[in-house]
């Protein structure tokens, strides 16, 4: 059909669309919707805005074109889940759409026959867990809700899957509804670790049983196994609010020091008063020699005490290389070339792999900066430059027929080019 032809007067389908009844042309739309389900949604966008209607009808009309889109999406959807996964295409194709539908789903409130079908829909593939698109899936359900009552009626389809993570969220949905008994049913069939205890605690405590809710949290320290987090400083604010300040402290020093970094010490010692602070100092180094860890050497460092974080470097010199690809530890080591240049100089040098080896770009790069290391204390530490080159030297030669080697370690090692 030619460019100039798209008139009504010359465009034969026009012309017969003009002459078809209200009843052909329903049946045509019938029929093109039974081979693409898309085009259901289509029409109702377009004429949501061009037919005069009584508001239950576009209520509906909304209703039912977010539904279509759930079967648009469905099919791809179903392979997902069917291989657990598939190609970056269809995932992306499927997260989108599911997201498009939870944006609707949050501006439009389904009918009640629509959100059942919807739902019956969702619960399967909830219930599988194979297609990877759990969170946006769980969220379509969530936007189905606009009352405690639709709430309910999830957490209730939730509990019915008899799995630990939509249980999970059943509890979490009768415990923002108010539905005391239910919630405190399903917590009951698991109080296995300190969030658990946590999350019952926080429960009694915000419905004003206090001493319900302290109890649980102590309880919770005696039984629960991990994720201790939130269930110390529960108890820790609780005694600081009833002005027991050492059992505050007790419980914030076990907290700040479960796992102990210099961001933690610090915290530490600014809570605490000089006299408490001469207490839980001592019971600190206690600890950094028991676990003598890189936050240990900056405790030490920021402390000030130079040759007991030195002795993390001696202790573990022979095994420098595994630190190869922690940044960490040589930031920290840095600290300590003006002061020991001989010892951390050797650290360096055992940082470094094997040079005499045909191998990756990264591996390249990677020994490059070790050895970039090595000429930094060398040359701008212990001004020692004929030292570098004496080193520096057989490295080049020994490698000069490897092109790739040598542009890496141009690029990352100054006057390489020149040696």
């Amino acid at each position: 059909m030619g460019k100039n032809n798209n008139t009504a007067n010359n465009d034969p389908l026009i012309n017969m669309l003009n002459a078809a009844t209200k009843n052909d042309l329903i049946e045509l739309v019938n029929k093109l919707i039974k081979n693409d389900i898309s085009i259901r949604r289509m029409c109702i966008d377009n004429l949501k805005g061009k037919v005069d209607v009584s508001p239950s009808v576009n209520s509906s009309a909304e209703s039912s074109a977010a539904l279509t889109l759930w079967y648009e999406i469905e099919s791809e959807l179903s392979e997902l889940d069917e291989y657990g996964g598939g190609d970056y295409s269809t995932e992306d194709d499927v997260g989108t759409g599911l997201y498009q539908l939870e944006e609707i789903l949050k501006k439009v409130t389904l009918t009640e026959e629509d959100r059942g079908e919807l739902l019956d829909e969702v619960f399967p593939y909830i219930e599988s867990g194979n297609a990877g698109m759990d969170d946006a899936l769980y969220d379509i359900a969530y936007a189905t809700c606009k009352n405690d009552d639709h709430l309910s009626e999830l957490a209730k389809r939730f509990e019915d899957l008899k799995q630990d993570w939509p249980i999970e969220h059943a509890r979490r949905i009768y415990k923002k509804i108010g539905n005391h008994e239910k919630y405190l049913e399903l917590r009951s069939l698991k109080m296995h670790y300190g969030a658990d205890y946590y999350d019952l605690a926080s429960f009694y405590w915000g419905i004003g049983e206090k001493e319900k809710a302290i109890n649980t949290a102590k309880k919770g320290m005696d039984l629960a196994e991990g994720r201790m987090d939130e269930l110390r400083m529960f108890l820790a604010e609780r005694a600081k609010e009833a002005g027991d300040r050492e059992t505050y402290l007790k419980y914030y020093f076990s907290q700040k020091t479960d796992c102990l970094t210099l961001t933690s010490y610090k915290e530490l010692e600014e809570e605490c008063r000089k006299e408490e602070w001469e207490k839980y100092e001592a019971k600190i180094l206690d600890l950094l020699k028991k676990d003598f860890n890189i936050q240990a050497v900056k405790i030490h460092l920021y402390r000030k005490e130079y040759e007991k974080a030195l002795q993390c470097f001696e202790t573990h010199s022979r095994s420098a290389y595994y630190f190869s690809g922690d940044s960490e530890v040589f930031s920290v080591a840095k600290e300590l070339e003006a002061q020991y240049p001989t010892q951390i100089l050797s650290f360096y040098k055992l940082s470094i792999g094997n040079l005499n080896v045909s191998t990756s770009r990264k591996v390249y790069s990677q020994n490059a900066e070790a050895v970039a290391r090595v000429r930094r204390v060398l040359v701008d530490v212990m001004q020692r430059p004929d030292e570098w080159k004496k080193f520096a030297l057989p490295i080049k030669l020994n490698n000069i027929k490897r092109p790739a080697f040598q542009e890496e370690f141009s690029r990352i090692i100054p006057d390489w080019d020149n040696l």
